[in-house]
């Protein structure tokens, strides 16, 4: 891989096989992850999230295929791959009689950083965790909230380029969600990328840029997220009425360019070819003909909705093939 691809490519999986002793985890799993992206990796129980995420982390040696994080084989260079990446996995663990700045010292050590350097990274990585006023604070006596922010404060506290997090938002109530959700966001804004496995997919879908679904060990799908359900020259748009009105079928089938989906004498949903001005003009032809037009808008699937396509496309192939 050249260095222009290193750059828009952070994570390159090609044909990863894993096997457990009693099951295959993996099944030749092929994807790239954009550097700076945020991907919210989702499946069901046993799906393989944790599996695939311990492999890139070089925390598990696949039975076959590749895995390159920042042009680095992650087989063949782990300790390299190590220093720019931080991993939060599912059970993680804090000293618990060390206080926040001692656990963030040991983990800036252990990262290797040098001692003149350690004092400062704490100090920024606190403030940036909102734990400055923490740092004297004994972990064991935390909510299970600030433990979380400690052991995120430990993944990166050597400011990595790479961030694993599996199912952070676990036991977590909704202000610390949603306060986690906002560090994402940051995150990735300072240009870290970010691959988080969680089974909340309303809260990954407030931060993520991108969707990898997982299933049986296989990809269902790996797309960026906020794209449209048809092809990309096609809006998804809803419209409701104010009074049902039974000409309103007739009215959009009528309309070229349009694709029908669910609809009755209230409401529509249906893809659109064209850019703003398309959506604008069928608008106005609406109002025109006396329809009363209460909201017409473009809609957008959420992450749930775009894992659920995935799985009814999946089914649909699977179907078709026998």
């Amino acid at each position: 891989m050249s260095a222009t691809q290193g750059e828009e490519f952070m994570i390159t999986v090609s044909d990863l096989t894993f096997d457990y002793a009693s099951h295959r985890a993996l099944h030749q799993v092929s994807f790239t992850l954009e550097a700076g992206s945020v991907t919210a990796l989702v499946g069901p129980n046993g799906a393989g999230k944790t599996t695939l995420m311990r492999c890139i982390a070089g925390l598990e040696v696949p039975l076959s295929g590749t895995i390159t994080v920042a042009d680095m084989d992650v087989i063949e260079r782990p300790r390299e791959v190590h220093r720019l990446m931080g991993y939060l996995s599912d059970f993680f663990g804090l000293y618990q009689e060390l206080t926040v700045a001692q656990c963030l010292e040991y983990a800036a050590a252990s990262q290797g950083l040098p001692p003149s350097a350690i004092e400062g990274a704490v100090r920024d990585t606190a403030q940036r965790l909102g734990l400055a006023d923490r740092l004297s604070q004994v972990s064991g006596t935390l909510s299970r909230g600030l433990r979380q922010r400690v052991a995120i404060g430990q993944a990166i506290i050597h400011n990595p380029r790479v961030l694993l997090l599996d199912e952070p938002a676990s036991g977590l109530d909704p202000e610390a969600r949603a306060s986690l959700a906002a560090l994402f966001r940051q995150l990735q804004a300072s240009g870290m990328t970010l691959l988080v496995s969680s089974h909340i997919l309303a809260e990954l879908d407030e931060y993520s840029s991108h969707m990898l679904a997982l299933r049986d060990g296989r990809i269902l799908e790996y797309r960026a997220l906020g794209q449209n359900i048809a092809a990309a020259t096609s809006r998804r748009i809803r419209v409701t009425l104010a009074r049902p009105d039974a000409a309103l079928t007739e009215r959009l089938r009528a309309q070229a360019g349009l694709t029908l989906h669910a609809h009755d004498e209230s409401s529509a949903e249906f893809d659109l070819e064209g850019d703003d001005a398309a959506q604008a003009a069928l608008l106005a032809a609406l109002v025109a003909s006396g329809m009363p037009v209460l909201s017409f808008a473009e809609h957008k699937e959420n992450l749930q909705q775009s894992y659920l396509r995935s799985i009814e496309n999946h089914q649909s192939a699977a179907g078709g093939a026998a």
